[in-house]
């Protein structure tokens, strides 16, 4: 998994994008303690590499390709890059195709011998099986849910919670989270029982986090642009406890939740829109509920992801209609992010992680 670690000199920032066969859709930036950026490298991670996720242990990146067919058969696919921190090159190592095509999302397993893989587009999941090298190998199991309208599954987020004991799964076209066990001995997902987690109609359920200890997820709602506070009770089932708007009440107009992250120290919650182009800042109760802190730019135009730097100083946008990435500083007083202090124009940017 992902893992946070202090650096010494500039961080490096991956950021993934729209790009068709051939074009290098993986961006490299270092990121300096002043908030600038700049484009050290790009690489050819496949077609629409709009999401991916790391191995740390073995320096490997996940990236999904976002597409219905790949090299002539039905399905989406994950290329596995290697990363070299010391010289920067980044070498492609391998590809899979995933069934039924559309990934949006990927996450490794808190074991980090599987990778979890939600399909918007076809209405699916899968389950990849690593090697001892963290190479991709084989499909485990495949889920494909309803495709039939009026009522169609449009899966978007599968993630382990933090002591991964349980899979959450949002089916944004069928307003649900779905809650699995998983066998690790064969790979497979296994439902567990009331493990269906309905919300209010016309939400669609998108991404969302754990607090620190995972008493408390936190769901992000495209459609209703509302924020969903649920209690994570000691079976893993949720229990709704707090929703909220992530708009300003003077805004009218369309639009479109995206990202949901927490702050370094665990006290703000952060969410992007799209649309209203802004990110809505909530501050962390001791209870774990959110009390609204305030609103910032995004800085362009349709921030699909943003995220925060290992320092907790900076917040960076990807703002995906305007090709550009919008550095805010944040004030450490009331987690409101400040700015733009900096950008750097990327083909459509969809997602950004740091190498922490």
């Amino acid at each position: 998994m992902s893992s946070c670690s202090g650096g010494r000199g500039p961080q490096k920032l991956f950021a993934g994008g729209v790009a068709k066969d051939n074009e290098k859709g993986l961006s490299l930036f270092e990121f300096d303690n002043k908030g600038k950026l700049k484009l050290i490298a790009e690489a050819d991670a496949g077609p629409n590499p709009s999401y991916f996720c790391f191995f740390k242990r073995h320096d490997l990146i996940y990236a999904l390709d976002e597409v219905m067919k790949f090299k002539g058969a039905r399905g989406g696919a994950i290329t596995t890059l290697k990363y070299d921190p010391e010289s920067g090159t980044i070498e492609r190592k391998n590809e899979i195709r995933v069934p039924h095509g559309g990934p949006c999302h990927i996450s490794i397993s808190a074991d980090s011998l599987f990778l979890f893989v939600a399909n918007y587009s076809s209405g699916s999941v899968a389950i990849v099986k690593l090697d001892e090298n963290g190479i991709p190998e084989r499909v485990t199991d495949s889920i494909l849910y309803v495709t039939e309208p009026p009522i169609v599954s449009h899966p978007h987020m599968i993630s382990q919670d933090p002591a991964g004991r349980h899979v959450y799964l949002t089916d944004l076209g069928r307003d649900r989270i779905l809650i699995f066990d998983f066998d690790k001995d064969n790979g497979k997902l296994i439902p567990v029982e009331n493990g269906i987690i309905k919300v209010p109609e016309g939400s669609g359920p998108r991404h969302f986090i754990f607090n620190r200890d995972g008493s408390k997820l936190y769901l992000i709602n495209e459609k209703s642009s509302k924020i969903i506070v649920f209690h994570v009770s000691t079976d893993g089932l949720l229990v709704p406890v707090q929703t909220l708007s992530t708009l300003k009440s003077s805004f009218t107009k369309k639009n479109a939740c995206a990202a949901i992250f927490i702050g370094k120290n665990n006290d703000f919650l952060y969410a992007s829109n799209r649309g209203e182009n802004s990110i809505a800042v909530f501050e962390i109760e001791d209870n774990g509920l959110l009390k609204l802190a305030g609103h910032s730019s995004s800085g362009g135009d349709w921030p699909r992801s943003f995220v925060l730097d290992p320092s907790g100083k900076f917040l960076l946008s990807a703002n995906q209609r305007s090709n550009t990435i919008s550095v805010f500083k944040i004030n450490q007083k009331t987690g409101i992010p400040e700015g733009p202090i900096g950008q750097a124009a990327m083909k459509a940017p969809a997602f950004l992680e740091f190498w922490k």
